[in-house]
């Protein structure tokens, strides 16, 4: 799909491409691309991997794609904007020490357990986008939504008894943050 929408891109009016600046330190591969569609309007579309394995056995494996729709007030790639977005993707996250917990869901059990599921979501966004030079652009998106997820719990993170079967979870909190670097085509 992301081949598919960087083809028909290379043909549109102005394309960008854009790495999330925050996911890079967080060691996950990520890749975005945005097509303008008029003079107001633009669609984004991101994709994230992250399939490391760190010491100790920790986890914050997943893919994600996360597609969005934007407006722009005044001029598409400059100032501010307002999106609506989906998420969808796979996660397996162990041994992560976060204790704490945030609209039902208990990050804390995290430590010592492993959680396989898939996750889909929707979302609203604000950002607003820094023009750098001609080709060279920031931007930084907030986002806020829904997601419903449903995983098996673990044991241990490497190898323990299944605990939970496909146990549903719902989430309702920030679903984006970016600092996009961004080059202009």
């Amino acid at each position: 799909m992301l081949f598919l929408l960087t083809s028909l891109c290379l043909s549109a009016q102005k394309v960008v491409v854009k790495t999330n600046l925050l996911y890079d330190a967080t060691a996950t591969i990520n890749l975005g691309v945005e097509k303008g569609l008029s003079s107001k309007w633009t669609i984004d579309l991101s994709a994230n991997f992250n399939g490391w394995t760190f010491s100790d056995n920790k986890k914050w494996k997943h893919w994600l794609v996360q597609p969005e729709l934007r407006y722009w007030p005044c001029e598409r790639f400059n100032g501010h904007f307002v999106g609506a977005h989906l998420l969808g993707g796979v996660y397996n996250l162990s041994n992560i020490d976060m204790d704490f917990k945030l609209f039902g869901t208990d990050f804390g059990e995290l430590d010592g357990n492993r959680f396989e599921g898939w996750m889909v979501g929707v979302g609203v966004a604000y950002g607003y986008h820094w023009m750098l030079s001609r080709r060279w652009s920031l931007e930084g998106v907030i986002g806020l939504g829904y997601v419903y997820s449903r995983a098996d719990k673990y044991l241990c993170p490497r190898c323990g008894e299944q605990l939970e079967d496909n146990e549903p979870h719902h989430y309702l909190g920030p679903t984006k943050a970016a600092l996009n670097l961004i080059y202009v085509f």
